[in-house]
């Protein structure tokens, strides 16, 4: 998921805002000994992906101190931690970047009899799980997918399927996301292929594809397109539902359908890992088991409009997400292409620039 903005840091520290019963499948574990002098749990995450309560709530629960730094991309995290920023505990790749990071030997093995609430998360949705086998070395935080948003006052019949870029009477009113995963994988979905596919034919094929689809939109636009969604400029965008739905007030949000294309899609899992450098191990576990408490995690999905993992808190949720788990099940998460990356990167560059 990938909310854009630059990186900021700042430590969180405050009360919360009073005691909620805790639901009966809530499991805890032992809190860390108090000291005068309180611990520090410093995090690296995405920008704006955890509601500040939570943390101030796990500051005054733990008698902790968090340090909160935001990165907006991967492969600003990734270069950062290669370049020698150091002094995190915590951090929050996505699934490909899990894998990339446990190839460079970055990260500490995780010990589940740390986090009892691990118990919690949907065993599906860790079934779905092949770049971390058994989560060996992370522990799912958010699972999401780029769907299509529709103007209901602007379109009022359409398939909920990626074939809608295929209509020439929208035509110059739609846009897709200038991100090469996520345009391909959805024509590689369409295709009935995988989104990690490694044939040259099967990319091929979807390139044919999306060079269709460049037809009929505006742009391939991954930073503007919420807002010229809300402002009635484009009628139909492929996107995160958080994008778009930031960008509407309430009464415009009822305009808007959003969807996961039947054929699938691209699927993000973002994940809390423990970097082998880290200096306060135990804290990061004590946090990471907060994460997955039912009411903990409610408070989270619904900050961020999604579905939740965490099968317990799904009950506890006060706003129905955009979409739901069952939505994604013909998606796939996306994982490191390995050498096949250059063959993608390629394809992409004929599809933008044109043959």
């Amino acid at each position: 998921m990938l909310l854009a903005a630059a990186i900021v840091s700042m430590v969180v520290s405050g009360c919360s805002e009073g005691e909620k019963e805790k639901p009966t499948e809530q499991k805890v574990v032992q809190k860390p000994q108090q000291q005068e002098t309180a611990q520090t749990l410093y995090i690296y995450n995405w920008t704006y992906y955890i509601p500040n309560q939570v943390l101030k709530d796990f500051e005054k629960e733990y008698n902790v101190k968090v340090v909160y730094d935001m990165y907006s991309s991967n492969e600003e995290m990734f270069t950062k931690l290669k370049a020698g920023g150091s002094g995190y505990d915590l951090v929050f790749p996505s699934g490909d970047y899990v894998s990339i990071m446990i190839k460079e030997n970055m990260l500490e093995p995780i010990d589940k009899t740390k986090i009892p609430n691990f118990s919690n998360i949907d065993p599906e949705v860790l079934a779905k799980i092949h770049f971390d086998e058994g989560s060996q070395y992370s522990v799912p935080y958010m699972m999401g997918a780029a769907g299509v948003a529709v103007n209901t006052k602007f379109v009022k019949d359409f398939d909920k399927s990626w074939s809608i870029f295929n209509r020439d009477d929208l035509k110059g009113r739609m846009t897709m996301l200038d991100d090469m995963r996520e345009v391909l994988g959805a024509a590689l979905k369409s295709l009935g292929y995988s989104v990690n596919t490694k044939s040259l034919e099967e990319l091929q094929k979807a390139k044919e594809l999306v060079k269709q689809w460049k037809k009929n939109i505006v742009k391939f636009d991954a930073e503007s397109f919420g807002k010229g969604f809300a402002a009635g400029e484009f009628w139909v965008v492929q996107g995160y539902q958080e994008n778009i739905f930031l960008e509407l007030d309430e009464a415009a949000k009822q305009d808007v359908a959003f969807f996961i294309p039947k054929e699938g899609s691209a699927m993000y899992m973002d994940n809390m890992v423990l970097l082998k450098t880290a200096k306060n191990k135990d804290l990061a576990y004590t946090f990471m088991n907060y994460i997955h408490e039912p009411k903990v995690f409610a408070q989270i999905a619904d900050f961020l409009m999604l579905p939740s993992i965490n099968v317990p808190a799904r009950d506890l949720m006060k706003v129905k997400p955009n979409y739901e788990i069952a939505d994604l099940a013909r998606s796939e998460f996306k994982e490191d292409l390995g050498e096949s990356l250059k063959d993608y990167n390629q394809i992409w560059q004929e599809i933008i620039v044109g043959e």
